[in-house]
């Protein structure tokens, strides 16, 4: 990160501080955030708050989302590396945007249903705007590739080698690579009436290729698809030798393949050869009535998901219109589906470079994660947590404790029963080692893994087996609900009873995106909220009617109930002249009742404070609807993720942690917990985070009322980024 966007303060901490540290930091200012804003206009008691016109489309929203994050590659502000991530991690978030969000819309069309969201747009015109936006955003991108990366990497020695550019030794080398390497591994495939198109597999690198002349056979040129070899990297490294003194250099898979296409075919002329990828719908769909064995019908659906419709054809931006037309026509896709690139259509399998590029200076610093006081005065995380509740805010305090309390419970002879909520993780990850151990110690280990995690399915069929053969017993949750709350539950035998001990979190259990996400944990033993998490769990594991459950929320029984109750009270609290304040900070905002509430406290006069990283469907600075609204977009980073309240209640204020974004599906679909903070210091160390989100002026996007995101600038103000900030209260730098 630029050092010009260090806090403003002399006194930030080099080592890692506890929770308290950040107050050391210049005191956020709210009105910071609020300049701009007009004159209230008197609300309108009248106002439909149901109207369309005051929701933005889910799915376009989700759209510039994707584009806030492909402006991080121009932002100098990030190491040069960085920016080369952000533009790859737009290609991989396109690519799932696609497969799910315009795959969907597809389906819609193609049923003829014409249901439309709070905004009332069709699908038909969604899709429509889609297209061109997309279409811009792609071809940007490759102009940022192409005519700002690439040749900022080459200034700084590291290269990436077109053919044309290739030396007489770097062709050599790459002829002798092909023989090798890819002629025996590939397999072309002619196109005539016994050789049909063939089935290619979801976003894998195929070329077609025009052939002129007679083959052994007799048969006639024509066409052939070339599909590259899944095995092999997209991008391949010269040997040093064959480098210009100073530089590392790469080729592309995909240029080898096209300079060798003629050893391919053999005694024929190539005249030409175009490199090109179907997207193709990946989102899985499992009916509870029909299905008996829930990992018996993912793994079928897993197969499927390789051969879904084609929904996006990507093809070299020199490819014949008749070619392309030729491919449009074979995955049943139109002119609008067809996008045009000037570089490789894979770009997301160049994500293997920056973990081979030993180049430190061109990437983030890195940081040594803090650990709260109460933790570094305790060998034991269980002990720490028996005197009181801990609060962890990854990345900036560091994930082990969540990983060395499960460990310390699997080896603890007065540990009897451990359950955990599995949503996304690793089969060996060290969660699951722990997991694994306790069950071999003797444990009732008890795992609700949640099998349908959309593209970790096939790594949580892996962890679900081994852990059953390790012994722990393993439910898939509730058929028509996925599990997405993050809970954690020890049960130990302490002087003749029992007691327990919870972990409740944000964020998945995955020690990797713990590095790289903003989340927070709460270890407690508080006796309330572990018996509401004992009982959550017997909930998912056996039958019965929902229990009554004293401190947490839970989904889908009371979370979306209460956070419109919270939010209404905000509101009653400013219509009796009180100051009114909430804060909410979550992924997305995109269930209707949690905005007409918003709409309602805003036109009481509740100031409204929202942070919202991805889709928001709430207009904002709307006269008389929503002026006391503000909505802002972090981009940094760290990818935020976060999900916490705050509401002021009339100074006796509430502090919330949950699992569940502001969505219907998180509302009324999925198996969600929402937690109180109990102890004040860790409320007040939330809400001072928060408010450091709140003035920040490096990372952070303001939705306007017309849907635009405008970049927030320092201008003659101090910069303040949150996550640095948050990086110098909480972690030693390296």
């Amino acid at each position: 990160m630029d050092e010009s966007r260090r806090p403003d303060t002399p006194s930030a901490p080099d080592h890692a501080s506890d929770g308290e540290a950040i107050s050391e930091l210049p005191a956020p200012r709210l009105n910071q955030t609020r300049t701009g804003i007009k004159p209230k206009a008197m609300p309108d008691p009248e106002a439909d708050l149901s109207d369309p016109g005051l929701y933005f489309n889910r799915e376009l929203s989700h759209l510039q989302f994707n584009i806030r994050v492909l402006e991080q590659a121009q932002d100098e502000a990030h190491p040069l590396l960085n920016r080369l991530m952000f533009l790859l991690i737009f290609s991989s978030n396109m690519d799932e945007f696609f497969e799910i969000r315009v795959a969907g819309l597809k389906n819609q069309v193609a049923l003829g249903d014409e249901t439309t969201g709070a905004d009332g747009r069709s699908p038909r015109s969604v899709l429509a705007e889609i297209s061109q936006i997309a279409h811009e955003q792609v071809e940007r991108q490759y102009r940022i590739l192409n005519e700002a990366l690439i040749p900022a990497l080459e200034a700084q020695h590291l290269r990436f080698r077109r053919r044309g550019d290739w030396t007489d030794a770097q062709r050599a080398w790459v002829r002798a690579y092909f023989e090798a390497e890819i002629m025996p591994v590939i397999s072309p495939i002619g196109l005539d009436p016994s050789h049909p198109f063939p089935r290619l597999v979801n976003k894998s690198l195929n070329f077609i290729v025009e052939l002129e002349g007679k083959d052994a056979f007799g048969r006639e040129g024509g066409l052939a698809i070339l599909p590259a070899p899944r095995s092999l990297p997209r991008v391949i490294a010269l040997p040093d030798d064959l480098c210009e003194s100073g530089f590392t250099e790469y080729v592309f898979l995909s240029s080898m393949i096209h300079a060798h296409a003629e050893e391919v075919f053999p005694g024929m002329k190539v005249r030409g050869c175009y490199q090109f990828r179907l997207t193709r719908n990946a989102d899985m769909s499992v009916d509870p009535e029909e299905v008996s064995d829930l990992a018996s019908a993912l793994r079928g659906e897993l197969l499927s998901r390789r051969y879904g419709s084609g929904v996006r054809l990507e093809v070299a931006d020199n490819c014949p219109e008749d070619l392309a037309g030729f491919l449009l026509k074979q995955f049943k896709l139109e002119e609008a589906d067809l996008y045009r690139v000037n570089g490789p259509v894979n770009l997301t399998r160049m994500m293997s470079v920056l973990g081979e590029v030993e180049r430190p200076e061109l990437l983030y610093r890195p940081f040594t994660p803090g650990l709260p006081k109460a933790l570094r005065k305790r060998d034991s995380v269980i002990q720490a947590m028996a005197e009181g509740d801990i609060l962890l805010h990854h990345p900036f305090h560091t994930f082990s404790p969540v990983e060395e309390m499960l460990r310390e419970a699997a080896r603890d002879p007065d540990v009897l029963a451990i359950k955990q909520t599995l949503y996304r993780t690793g089969a060996d990850s060290p969660i699951v080692n722990a997991l694994v151990e306790a069950a071999g110690n003797g444990k009732e280990v008890t795992v609700v893994i949640e099998l349908r995690a959309r593209f970790d399915e096939a790594d949580n069929l892996a962890l679900a087996s081994r852990l059953q053969e390790a012994g722990a017993i393993v439910i898939y949750g509730v058929m028509a609900y996925k599990t997405h709350a993050k809970m954690m539950h020890i049960v130990r035998r302490e002087k003749g009873e029992l007691r327990h001990y919870a972990h409740l979190g944000t964020g998945n259990y995955h020690s990797k995106t713990a590095k790289l996400y903003t989340d927070y944990s709460l270890l407690t033993a508080d006796p309330v909220l572990c018996a509401d998490v004992h009982k959550v769990f017997q909930q998912l594991s056996g039958m019965g009617r929902a229990r009554k459950i004293e401190k947490l929320l839970h989904a889908p029984f009371t979370l979306h109930e209460r956070l419109v109750a919270m939010i209404d009270r905000e509101a009653e609290h400013a219509r009796k002249g009180k100051r009114a304040h909430l804060i909410i900070k979550c992924n997305s905002l995109t269930e209707p009742k949690l905005i007409q509430a918003l709409y309602r406290a805003a036109q009481a006069g509740v100031e409204c404070d929202l942070i919202i990283r991805g889709m928001c469907c709430l207009r904002p600075g709307l006269p008389g609807i929503s002026e006391t609204i503000r909505v802002r977009s972090i981009i940094g980073r760290f990818l935020e993720h976060t999900r916490v309240f705050h509401f002021h209640n009339d100074g006796k204020p509430e502090t919330w942690g949950s699992s569940a974004d502001f969505m219907a599906r998180n509302m009324f679909h999925r198996v969600e917990t929402c937690f109180p903070l109990l102890d004040k210091k860790l409320a007040a160390q939330v809400r001072k985070d928060l408010e450091t989100y709140l003035v920040d002026n490096c990372q952070s996007w303001l939705l306007q009322a017309d849907g635009t995101y405008v970049k927030q600038s320092p201008g003659d103000a101090a910069p303040i980024s949150a996550q640095e900030t948050l990086l110098y209260a909480y972690a030693a730098r390296a």
